[in-house]
């Protein structure tokens, strides 16, 4: 379901075509107007209602539909097309009117020009490419790396360069990092964006581990962090193939022109900071941007002005936060681990494929699309955040049981029955045997009723009875129906030699 979100809003917020959609998200243009065809059926367009979840999506989209079976049309010798297009006046309109004429009932004019565009992709060539103004920025670390002395320790850390460049302009966005590990990677994106004023349609990257899961030459894996930063600000992510240094050339180049009129300009200097680093590089870089061409006329920062400038996506108004997305499952007390800390999560989901959105303040849990627990990050390890309303009944119960709640009932039974309960929670030696004696007291009271569970309690403070199995014997006998008569201590009535009497005392 997230790819059809992904046709959708490369469809209508992009405006992409669905050959740059088919290059960005690796699926077939079929399947994307495919996509397409049934949303318009289903009356959707973008944005999507927020309350509709992956399954209802599914459920709109792929009802069974009977379709008219199609007649294949009659496929042209494409190989012998493409040698009279070598021919001098030869064009693909003309030859299709030729093939038309031998195949009346063959492919339209449209369809005839997208299958020879598929075929010449079989041919081994290599083609300048053309890049419009905002469409493409190309973006990658350069090679070599910048030492950073620590004044205080003596260390020496070693920074990263990261490198953008627009494909129209050549206009080129450079700044240092201390690692290209995710977080830095997807800021440096960020603080791109807002350099250049605007968004670019899409973002040429290399295949490292920040931006590709998996890398691949026609199905790569792109991380879902960054998916999401790229859906944040309207724009789409487009790998370049693996030792295809063509496809990023933009990028090759300006790591290259970072490397001769950057980095080798300050190959003697010693950076303290990485601020101080990114000062220098920011002062260099504008003198970059406004050498003069060589054979073009104006400079890379003139060519950004009139061309990739105003037609960049405006920014939107507030900064991508980082995210991390991860695949968890709960466990069978309904807690999921994250960063060695639990977080609870609706009972009924108990060993359930799981989705947590991660922020540095913030922890997400989605089951099918939809939240289903919100968090304030915790980074206790070993700890719990437990929400009452995930857990079972009876679960709830015994974690919010506290002792003053029953001796507050124990009063409304009587005063026996509290002061009775009190000398029972006092004796025990932890929470668990008061929950367990003070139950008992209750499944007493609903058995006999408060009136003969008040007298059993009298009866047993009297006879200094303190357990609760004391007085369920005191109303299974009915003692508490029966008065309590005094003991009276009578004086034997005949003599006997071990019979001292009182008088032996005196």
């Amino acid at each position: 379901m997230r790819r059809i979100r992904d046709v959708l809003r490369l469809t209508f917020v992009s405006n992409m075509s669905q050959r740059q959609i088919q290059q960005v998200l690796k699926i077939s243009r079929n399947a994307i107007a495919d996509y397409l065809c049934r949303a318009q059926n289903a009356g959707l367009s973008w944005p999507l209602p927020e309350d509709l979840d992956d399954a209802e999506l599914e459920q709109l989209l792929f009802t069974p539909v009977l379709l008219p079976k199609v007649k294949r049309k009659p496929v042209p010798e494409w190989l012998e097309i493409h040698q009279w297009l070598k021919v001098k006046g030869a064009t693909l309109e003309l030859l299709h009117l030729e093939y038309k004429k031998k195949y009346p009932d063959g492919m339209c004019y449209s369809n005839f020009c997208t299958q020879h565009r598929e075929f010449e992709k079989t041919l081994k060539r290599s083609l300048r490419q053309v890049h419009i103004a905002g469409e493409k920025v190309f973006v990658d670390y350069a090679g070599p790396t910048v030492p950073i002395h620590n004044m205080r320790t003596g260390e020496i850390q070693h920074a990263q360069i990261f490198v953008g460049v627009l494909g129209a302009s050549n206009y080129i966005y450079a700044e240092a990092v201390w690692n290209q590990r995710r977080e830095n990677w997807i800021a440096s994106h960020v603080r791109m964006f807002e350099h250049f004023g605007g968004v670019p349609v899409m973002v040429v990257c290399d295949n490292l581990k920040s931006a590709v899961t998996k890398a691949s030459r026609t199905e790569p894996v792109i991380h879902p962090t960054y998916l999401d930063m790229a859906a944040h600000y309207g724009t789409a992510i487009f790998p370049a193939r693996a030792y295809k240094p063509k496809d990023k050339s933009k990028a090759e180049g300006g790591v290259l022109i970072v490397e001769r009129w950057i980095l080798f300009r300050i190959r003697k200097q010693k950076f303290t900071s990485l601020a101080e680093l990114n000062a220098t590089i920011k002062s260099l870089l504008l003198d970059v941007n406004n050498r003069p061409f060589k054979k073009l006329p104006g400079s890379r920062q003139s060519a950004f002005d009139s061309l990739d400038k105003p037609a960049l996506k405006p920014l939107v108004s507030q900064p991508y936060q980082f995210r991390e997305f991860l695949k968890v499952r709960a466990g069978f007390d309904y807690h999921v681990e994250i960063d060695q800390h639990f977080y609870s999560v609706p009972h009924v989901l108990v060993r359930k494929q799981l989705e947590a959105i991660l922020t540095a303040s913030t922890i997400e849990i989605l089951h099918g699309g939809k939240r289903v627990a919100s968090w304030a990050r915790s980074y206790e390890a070993g700890k719990k955040s437990t929400d009452s309303l995930h857990m079972e009944s009876a679960h709830r119960h015994f974690a919010q049981w506290d002792s003053e709640l029953e001796l507050s009932w124990a009063l409304s039974v009587g005063v026996s029955t509290h002061a009775f309960l009190q000398v029972v929670f006092s004796k025990a030696p932890h929470r668990d045997f008061s929950y367990r004696w003070a139950n008992s007291i209750k499944s007493m009271s609903r058995e006999y009723g408060h009136e003969r569970l008040e007298a059993a309690c009298k009866r047993a403070l009297e006879i200094g009875a303190t357990a609760t199995i004391n007085v369920r014997s005191i109303l299974k006998n009915n003692l508490d129906q029966n008065p309590n008569k005094p003991i009276i201590a009578d004086e034997a009535a005949f003599d006997h030699d071990n019979i001292r009497g009182a008088d032996y005392y005196h």
